[in-house]
Parts: C-alpha cells; structure tokens; sequence
C-alpha cells in the first residue's frame, strides 16, 4: 500500500488547469439591471455544455432572491462579463470550487476559503427491494 501524499498548495498552473467548456455565467440580475459591480462570484461544477460554471453576484442578494435563480439568474457570455469588468478576466480562468470577493470600498479581489458553494438539490430514493425498484422503473 502507498504512502498516502501530503496535500500541497497547488501551484497557479494547477488551479488554472481544468479543462475550459462552455461559454455562459448565470448573473445576478441585480448587476445587469441595477448596474452593480460583482463583488462575489464562484465557479462549480458547470451544469450543461453551454456553462462555465461561473455564478457572479452583488453582494445585496437576500437568501428569497436567490431561492428564485429562474428568474433572478440571467445566463450570460463570460466574455461580455469580462469585458464589462475586466478585474473579472484573471479570475475566470479558475477551477471548479474556486470563490472570489471583493468588499465596497476595495477594488481588490480576495480569494475566500470558508464558503460552501452550494449544490443542486436532487432527490434520490435508494430501495433494495427489487420489486420496488422494477416497478419505479416501469412507472417512468
């Protein structure tokens, strides 16, 4: 059995490596409509071909608006975003996992460790029973 490694930073290569698809970022509405500077933004593990993974945000959204991303989630292109606000052009570049902030009265971004990048809610229901299984299975 091998030595298990000790976990090392990554290097700036490493945290930049992941493979690049998509090309849209979900956006709060505040920052298009109200035109708010995005002051927090994350990268999960993208949805679908066309995203990036990336959820960008103001700062000022309340957990009822953020409960409702239908609707206050706009899908944008990245590079658009970029090119409203080109502090964003480094940072996306980044890995799945990766949270970035940045306070009002700094114009600096700072790299945030203690949040918890939500995830989406899937309901799954585990039965040994094979005939319940085979007859969920029917039922779809």
């Amino acid at each position: 059995m091998r030595t298990p490694e000790i976990d090392q930073p990554l290097t700036a290569e490493a945290e930049t490596a992941q493979t690049k698809n998509g090309f849209l970022a979900l956006v709060s509405r505040l920052v298009l409509e109200e035109q708010l500077p995005v002051r927090f933004m994350y990268k999960t593990v993208p949805e679908h071909l066309n995203d990036t993974g990336w959820r960008m945000f103001t700062g000022y959204e309340d957990e009822d608006f953020l409960a409702n991303e239908q609707i206050n989630l706009v899908p944008m292109p990245l590079d658009r975003m970029c090119e409203l606000d080109g502090s964003l052009t480094e940072l996306v570049q980044y890995n799945a996992g990766t949270v970035w902030e940045r306070a009002p009265e700094s114009n600096g971004w700072e790299r945030v460790y203690d949040f918890r990048i939500p995830a989406p809610n899937v309901e799954v229901q585990i039965t040994n029973d094979v005939d319940r299984f085979a007859g969920q299975a029917r039922d779809e």
